[in-house]
C-alpha cells in the first residue's frame, strides 16, 4: 500500500507547472519588411501562434494573411489611444478615440479575437490623473454595449502614461467600471519600472486577461541604441520564474503577446530567437 501510494503521488510532486501559454507578436513590432502576409509568413516560421493586429488595418488583408498563415489574432491593439486619447480635454478629440475603439471592437470580432487592447489615457500636457480617470472611464462605459454585442473584451493596459502606476490604482480602476467586459492587459515589462510584476500579476489575479511578455532594464539607454534600452528577453532584469509563478497563482492560460522592439523580429533569424526565448520564459 505504501508503495502504490508513493508511486500515485509522484506525478504530482515532480511534475512541472502545466502552463497553456501560447505565443503572439504585437503586429507594430514585426520588423519584417514587406505586406501583412509576407511579415505573417516568417512570424509562423519563426514558431508564432498568433499576431495582434492595430485597429484600422486593412481588414480583409489581415484576413487573408491569418487564413493563409493559419495564425491566429491574440488581440488587437487600439490604434488611436496615443494621439486620440480617450481623456483628452476636448470632446471632439475624445470622439476619435472612442471611435478608434469602437472600430477595434469591430475588428477584433471580425479576426476571432476575445480582447482589445486599451491605453485608457495620458495624464499629462495639462491633464489631471483625476481628469484622467473620469474622462477615460466615462468614454469606456460608453463603448461596453459595443464589447457586449461583440463579444470582444475591453482591455487596460499599463504603460507608461502617467496613469496607474501601482496595483492597487488598476484594482480602483477596474472597480469604477465594474463590468465583466473590460479587465486588464497586463505589461510585464511596464510593471517592472514600477514592480515588481509579479506583485502586480498576484493582485490583480483573475482580472488578467491577456498578457505582453516584455522585459526591461534598470540601466540607462546606451545613446544610439535603436532598442531604447529594451533588452533582450532572458537579459533584462525581469524576474521571470518569479512572474511565472505568479501567473500559474492567478491561473492566467492563454496568449503571451510579445511587444520587444522591432529589431528583435527583423527577420527569421531574430523572430525564431525571440520565440525560443518566450519557449525558455515560459517553462521556467
Amino acid at each position: 500500500m505504501a508503495g502504490t501510494a508513493a508511486v500515485t503521488l509522484l506525478p504530482s510532486v515532480s511534475a512541472a507547472p502545466n502552463r497553456k501559454l501560447r505565443k503572439a507578436i504585437m503586429h507594430s513590432t514585426i520588423g519584417v519588411k514587406g505586406s501583412v502576409l509576407e511579415k505573417y509568413r516568417v512570424m509562423k516560421e519563426a514558431g508564432f501562434e498568433g499576431v495582434e493586429p492595430m485597429g484600422g488595418m486593412n481588414r480583409e488583408e489581415v484576413l487573408a494573411a491569418l487564413k493563409e498563415t493559419g495564425l491566429q489574432a491574440a488581440s488587437v491593439c487600439c490604434h488611436t489611444h496615443w494621439q486620440k486619447p480617450l481623456s483628452a480635454p476636448d470632446e471632439a478629440t475624445r470622439k476619435i478615440g472612442f471611435d478608434g475603439l469602437v472600430q477595434s471592437l469591430q475588428d477584433a470580432k471580425a479576426y476571432g479575437a476575445s480582447s482589445v487592447l486599451l491605453v485608457p489615457g495620458v495624464a499629462r500636457d495639462g491633464v489631471t490623473y483625476q481628469q484622467c480617470f473620469e474622462r477615460s472611464i466615462a468614454e469606456i462605459k460608453k463603448a461596453i454595449p459595443v464589447a457586449r454585442q461583440a463579444g470582444v473584451k475591453i482591455a487596460i493596459e499599463n504603460v507608461g502614461n502617467n496613469f496607474i502606476m501601482s496595483p492597487e490604482q488598476a484594482i480602483e480602476y477596474l472597480d469604477a467600471i465594474n463590468s465583466e467586459w473590460v479587465g486588464w492587459h497586463f505589461d510585464i515589462g511596464n510593471a517592472g519600472r514600477v514592480g515588481p510584476a509579479e506583485r502586480w500579476i498576484n493582485l490583480l489575479g483573475k482580472r488578467i486577461i491577456k498578457i505582453h511578455v516584455k522585459d526591461f532594464s534598470t540601466k540607462p539607454a546606451a545613446s544610439g541604441t535603436r532598442t531604447g534600452g529594451r533588452p533582450k528577453l532572458l537579459d533584462g532584469d525581469t524576474n521571470w520564474p518569479a512572474v511565472m509563478k505568479a501567473l500559474d497563482g492567478a491561473g492566467y492560460s492563454g496568449w503571451g503577446i510579445s511587444e520587444q522592439p522591432a529589431d528583435q523580429a527583423a527577420d527569421l533569424e531574430s523572430a525564431r530567437d525571440l520565440a525560443c526565448r518566450m519557449d525558455k520564459i515560459f517553462t521556467s
